[in-house]
């Protein structure tokens, strides 16, 4: 899809009022940075009668160098977002990653101070294949990241696999067992 097009889908976003509106990858290529940069400066600063201005968020790895683009992208907006993510599962951070839990956990909430230190107010921490990641470890890790900042959590099925009534109860689990979720 090229920049215009990315654009064009943003404005439809913004003409259904949509709250929030990932753009893009900004570290990913030059193009997507380029597409979110244009989103965040354009529909990231339409603001209507009402008010109503949609968060314009860029998603990221975690890691600083990343993190750095997606806000260099975003910033732009009245309402950034630096949407990181990192795996979560045993499977994902034993052979993708390559870390331990504790491993893990520091680097999600160093990527999450960091971004603060940029200066952005609105950092989202996915945890990537959390459906089959280990419930207590969910609870630690989110807590950890939201004491360090982070103001949003995702919690995706990555591989599909959760019934909805089991993502219902993932759900309903981490809102009693994560430490300042409540916030």
């Amino acid at each position: 899809m090229s920049c215009k097009q990315k654009l064009d889908i943003a404005r439809l976003l913004l003409r259904l009022h949509v709250d929030v509106i990932e753009a893009g990858f900004p570290s990913a290529s030059n193009d997507d940075f380029i597409a979110v940069k244009m989103i965040a400066q354009d529909v990231g600063n339409d603001v209507d009668n009402d008010g109503y201005v949609p968060v314009i968020g860029g998603m990221c790895r975690c890691n600083e160098k990343d993190i750095a683009i997606t806000w260099e992208a975003v910033k732009h907006a009245k309402r950034p977002r630096i949407c990181t993510f990192l795996a979560t599962s045993p499977i994902h951070m034993e052979y993708k990653l390559r870390k331990t839990k504790d491993q893990v956990i520091q680097i999600a909430r160093d990527t999450v101070k960091f971004a603060r230190s940029l200066g952005c107010c609105d950092i989202q921490f996915g945890a990537e294949d959390a459906v089959r990641s280990d419930k207590e470890f969910l609870y630690q890790i989110f807590g950890e990241v939201i004491k360090a900042g982070a103001t949003t959590v995702v919690i995706p099925d990555t591989v599909g696999i959760a019934m909805p009534f089991e993502f219902g109860n993932l759900i309903a689990d981490i809102k009693r067992n994560t430490p300042g979720i409540e916030n």
